[in-house]
Parts: C-alpha cells; sequence; structure tokens
C-alpha cells in the first residue's frame, strides 16, 4: 500500500480553503456546499493522522518504560492501547483508499438478471434487497428510480440512487457479473441450478461537472409505469425514458410524483453514463466506471454466491471468501468492499 501522503493532503486542504476566500465562492450554493464538504473530511483526515502519531509516540514512550522495568498494569495498558492504535491504523487506512476523483459521490445501480427467466430475475431481485440492507445498516439512503417487475417472480430491471458520503467508493466494488448456485425453488424437481444477474455502479455527476448534451440528440418517450401494482405503479403516464441517439444510451425514470420529475432524474441518470462513456475513451480497457460487465454469463463473474451443496460467497479478483452466506444477503459487505478497495492499489 502506498504511505499516507499528508503533504500533499495539506496541499489540498490549502487549495480548497482559497477557494473559499472568493468573493463568488457563495453565490453557487452546490458548489460550494461541495467544496466545504470536501474541506471537512480532509480536515477529518488529517487530525486523525495527527491523532494517531500522537498515540504512537506515546505507545514507544511506554513501551521504553517496560524494556527498564516491568509492570503488570503498565504491561496491560500497553496491550489495550496497541489494539485501540491498531483500529485506528485500519479507520485510516479505509479513508485513504476512499480518495479517488469521484468516491464522495452518490452512486446510481442498474441490476439486470441474465438468462435463465424466472430464476435469474428471481436473484437480480435477491441482490436488491442485499444492497438494500447494506445501505440501510451503513446510515445510507436508497432512492428508487426505475423498476420492472419479472414475468413470475423477480425483477427484469431496478435502477436506484443510494445516498451519503463516499456511496461510489464503497460500491464501486460491486460492478460486474454476480454467480447464484442453489436449488431452485422454482425447480419442481429440486435440482440446482446456477444463475447470474449484472450489477452496473455509477457516480451521480454533480452541477460542478460539465457534461454538453445536444437536445436534438435525444428522443424522449412518455409512458405509463408498468408493474403488478403497489409502488412500482403509476395510473398516468408520467414514466419517462429518455434516448441519446449517437450513442444509443437508455435511461428511464418512473417513481418520482410527475413527468417534470422524472425527466429532470432521468437527465441526471444520462449524465452519469455519458460521463462514465467519456471517461472509458481514455482508458486502455473498458473497465472504468461501469466496469468490466462482459457477458453476464459462466466465466465472467466478480463473485459467487453458493448456497449448495456448501456455502460460501468468494470474490475472484480478490480471492476474499466467507462461509456465512445468508448474512452477506443479508448487508454484511463491508470486508468485501474493502477487500476490493485494497485490491485496487496492489
Amino acid at each position: 500500500m502506498s504511505p499516507f501522503d499528508l503533504a500533499k493532503l495539506e496541499t489540498d486542504l490549502a487549495d480548497l480553503e482559497n477557494q473559499t476566500t472568493n468573493p463568488d465562492f457563495w453565490n453557487d450554493n452546490k458548489t460550494s456546499g461541495k467544496v466545504l464538504q470536501q474541506i471537512k473530511i480532509l480536515k477529518n483526515r488529517k487530525d486523525s493522522y495527527n491523532k494517531l502519531e500522537s498515540n504512537l509516540s506515546n505507545l514507544m514512550e511506554l513501551n521504553e518504560l517496560l524494556l527498564l522495568e516491568m509492570d503488570e498494569n503498565l504491561a496491560n495498558e500497553l496491550v489495550k492501547s496497541t489494539a485501540s492504535i491498531s483500529k485506528e491504523i485500519d479507520n485510516l487506512e479505509i479513508t485513504t483508499l476512499l480518495s479517488d476523483k469521484y468516491d464522495l459521490n452518490n452512486a446510481i445501480v442498474t441490476i439486470h438478471p441474465g438468462a435463465g427467466g424466472t430464476e435469474s430475475q428471481d436473484w437480480a431481485e435477491m441482490l436488491y434487497r442485499m444492497y438494500t440492507r447494506w445501505a440501510n445498516s451503513n446510515g445510507y439512503t436508497i432512492k428508487e428510480l426505475d423498476y420492472l417487475d419479472g414475468d413470475e417472480a423477480g425483477l427484469k430491471s431496478v435502477t436506484f440512487e443510494i445516498n451519503g458520503d463516499f456511496a461510489y467508493g464503497y460500491m464501486k466494488s460491486e460492478k460486474g457479473v454476480h454467480r447464484l448456485v442453489r436449488i431452485s425453488p422454482f425447480d419442481a424437481g429440486g435440482r440446482r441450478h446456477t444463475s447470474f444477474a449484472s450489477v452496473e455502479i455509477l457516480p451521480e455527476i454533480t452541477e460542478d461537472i460539465e457534461i454538453e448534451i445536444n437536445s436534438d440528440d435525444l428522443r424522449i418517450d412518455t409512458y405509463r409505469a408498468s408493474g403488478a401494482g403497489g409502488q412500482h405503479i403509476n395510473k398516468t403516464s408520467s414514466a419517462v425514458r429518455i434516448t441519446h441517439i449517437p450513442t444509443n444510451t437508455v435511461v428511464a425514470c418512473q417513481t418520482e410524483r410527475s413527468q417534470i420529475q422524472n425527466r429532470e432524474t432521468a437527465m441526471k441518470m444520462l449524465k452519469s453514463k455519458l460521463f462514465a462513456l467519456k471517461e472509458q475513451e481514455q482508458k486502455e480497457k473498458i473497465d472504468d466506471l461501469k466496469g468490466e460487465q462482459k457477458d453476464i454469463a459462466w466465466g465472467s463473474q466478480i463473485r459467487s454466491y453458493v448456497f449448495c451443496p456448501y456455502t460460501l460467497v468468494k470474490d475472484h479478483r480478490t480471492n476474499y471468501e466467507v462461509g456465512n452466506v445468508q448474512s452477506v444477503m443479508d448487508g454484511d459487505l463491508n470486508d468485501f468492499m474493502i477487500s476490493y478497495l485494497k485490491w485496487l492499489i496492489k
């Protein structure tokens, strides 16, 4: 892992604080709010480093005292302090890992089932539930943007936004194909099935990032939301689908209260997708913001979830694995996410 770069942190912090002295800084609430948020994060990171450095110094002095004269109380204090500092180091390491340009942003997530009909559609619904549980247990909020029911169970597609600091930073670990192995509840013969679903993760594009979109390049359709009822159904044609014709990029939103709101949200989603495409053009491999999707099938999965004949969840990039598959399905994903962040910088 690369060392903690305090000098760069202080330079970045000084640059951000200089922006606040600009007379026009407070005219744009969204931009100024974003800068102030970044200043707070960098200050917290700097304070954590300084506190850790001080605690380590105290720990070394305590160790030197013990070398001169053994004392049981001091020895116990040394053990407790070492454990506490170890946890502080882990926390600082995580915040350092979340330093990429868009890690602080909200995340826009889309889940699509692979081939396999009801079985894979049910798997896509299970993943949606998993991410909802993870978000709720980590202080994030979920906003559903578009939902299409499955034929018999599950879903054909869902797009939702996870709101909160570093939502994209954590969720970018989930981009790719997810594989499920289980005894299918939809198979009368009780046979084991393998299903796939793809997860696309995009950072929400904030107002300070300019994406030019020519209105002549857009096809905007309105329609009545489809679904079996409940929260996924509208009685009027307020749902909006926008197609960016040059790139054939399609987004849809049907969960806002009005057609105008659905259109605004869909445009935000489109900006995020077009920004991701623009970023990919500058990369040698198309595996950056949207992830290396490939086919939603065997051999392309990033993670496997095995319910039978044994229980195991394994990430094929980092090789991190756990045996408690139900805990993972209930949203226990932090260790997978942190392992991925560490793997990225190796």
